[in-house]
């Protein structure tokens, strides 16, 4: 399980990109290493919401940066939830796949009249198998 958090303010959009692409490289190469096969490699992809109230949407880009990554390095992606105004709460079996997450106490953006769509109600949890 990776956490992407790229930086926002100081560093330039290549910087940010190297500091995700270190994490993924870092979590890739961590399973190769306890035995995973790279052709079974398989991702589930949670968060990208827009916590706080800024120019920038942070979230967006690190929804949109591994979804890239993904597809330039050949990993099917099997599930995502991605966007919205609510964090996540996600619990990762990997012994079998299974993810699941639970979304946390919305931000209401007090400068947009209407906030971004979310997947599921805060009552919901989303299971990926």
């Amino acid at each position: 399980m990776n956490h992407i958090l790229l930086p926002g303010g100081g560093g330039t959009d290549l910087y940010e990109a190297a500091v995700g692409a270190n994490a993924m490289e870092l979590l890739i190469n961590g399973m190769l290493k306890a035995g995973a096969r790279r052709d079974c490699l398989e991702a589930k992809i949670f968060g990208g919401a827009r916590m706080i109230a800024a120019r920038s949407d942070i979230g967006a880009r690190n929804g949109a940066f591994v979804t890239e990554f993904l597809e330039r390095e050949n990993i099917p992606l099997k599930g995502q939830s991605l966007g919205g105004t609510q964090g996540r709460r996600v619990q990762f079996w990997p012994e079998s796949g299974r993810a699941r997450q639970m979304l946390i106490a919305k931000f209401e953006e007090p400068t947009t009249p209407t906030p971004a769509p979310v997947l599921a109600s805060a009552e919901d949890d989303l299971e990926l198998f």
